[in-house]
């Protein structure tokens, strides 16, 4: 055999291993995508991961890339071979995954019954990328690793900030291009596209809308689509897989003035039975704080169509005002403060 064809054999045969899912104890699969060939996660390190959570139907659960913060959490002594813990030992900085934590010996070892949306799913699946890993020298002192652990994660989560904030500007001009939109900008910064205009009469201050809406985020998830985080939609919402059961779908009533400012405005711009794009900066959404499933310095869209405009009725104490800030509570549980 050919010196070229016995390497080139060789490394089918080491990428063949790497894509091979290991076992590991308490009936733990796992597969290292990459390896960074740094020291491996200990107990006691800080890490910082980003990840994404799966069911075995490949639905996704949770993702850090959704709302583009990773998460930063030290690693605590394992409850049992096999947890989340001990499964993170055999991953390091710089190294990418994928792993199934067995629900089975989860419920045995905690005695607890599995989550009901796993209830008839063996594994739960997470790939991961771990970004850092923070370790405490030989012979320092707990408070001295604890300081200069806080010093760099805080340093290292302002220059994500930073960078969140200084890439909004372009993530609404590429939305703006990618979807051929021909937008208005209001003095606030609120840009917009009336698809409709509907009837003449606007909703203002203190009214009650009943409106159809969708927020997607600005960027494209792993379907090549845009994420949609939030919808009064029930198809759109199981197309999306953020459905929640149990929750009412259909036309949504809201207060003017009750929601974020960009919401409230782009509300105002159009009358009963009208259609509105709405892009909001983060400045008049969910700001530097976020929310739910929103991260610092989004850019948000709604597509919103009003249904109806009630006005308050004559002698009715008005509306009470509800404080507007830019990270107003919000989760993907309520859907109805925007």
């Amino acid at each position: 055999m050919k010196k070229s064809l016995v390497i080139l054999f060789a490394a089918t045969l080491g990428l063949a291993a790497c894509n091979t899912e290991k076992k590991g104890p308490g009936g733990l699969l796992y597969k290292i995508h990459k390896s960074g060939g740094k020291e491996k996660i200990a107990e006691g390190d800080i890490v910082k991961l980003n990840f994404i959570q799966k069911n075995e139907k490949d639905s996704i659960l949770g993702s850090t890339y959704d709302n583009e913060q990773a998460q930063v959490f030290p690693v605590g002594k394992k409850q049992y071979a096999g947890d989340m813990q001990d499964v993170l030992t055999l991953f390091g900085e710089g190294d990418s995954a994928t792993f199934k934590i067995n629900l089975d010996t989860m419920a045995a070892q905690t005695k607890q019954p599995k989550p009901e949306q796993f209830k008839n799913d063996k594994y739960i699946v997470f790939t991961v990328k771990v970004e850092k890993v923070f370790k405490k020298g030989p012979k320092e002192a707990d408070s001295t690793f604890q300081k200069r652990a806080s010093d760099f994660f805080q340093a290292d989560f302002k220059a994500d900030m930073d960078k969140k904030k200084n890439a909004e500007a372009g993530k609404i001009k590429a939305y703006v291009e990618d979807n051929n939109l021909k937008v208005q900008t209001s003095a606030s910064g609120l840009q917009y596209v009336i698809e409709k205009p509907g009837d003449a009469a606007r909703a203002v201050e203190g009214d009650t809308v009943n409106v159809n809406y969708t927020g997607k985020f600005t960027k494209k998830g792993d379907n090549k689509k845009y994420k949609v985080f939030d919808t009064s939609d029930e198809k759109v919402a199981k197309e999306a897989k953020v459905h929640q059961p149990g929750r009412p779908y259909g036309p949504t009533k809201m207060v003017v003035g009750g929601t974020v400012p960009g919401f409230t405005e782009a509300l105002k711009l159009v009358g009963k039975g009208g259609k509105i794009t709405a892009i909001i900066p983060s400045k008049l959404g969910y700001g530097e704080q976020g929310g739910g499933p929103i991260a610092p310095y989004s850019p948000l869209v709604f597509e919103i169509e009003i249904v109806d405009i009630i006005k308050p009725k004559a002698g009715s104490a008005p509306a009470p005002a509800v404080p507007v800030a830019p990270a107003a509570a919000h989760s993907a549980n309520d859907g109805h403060n925007h």
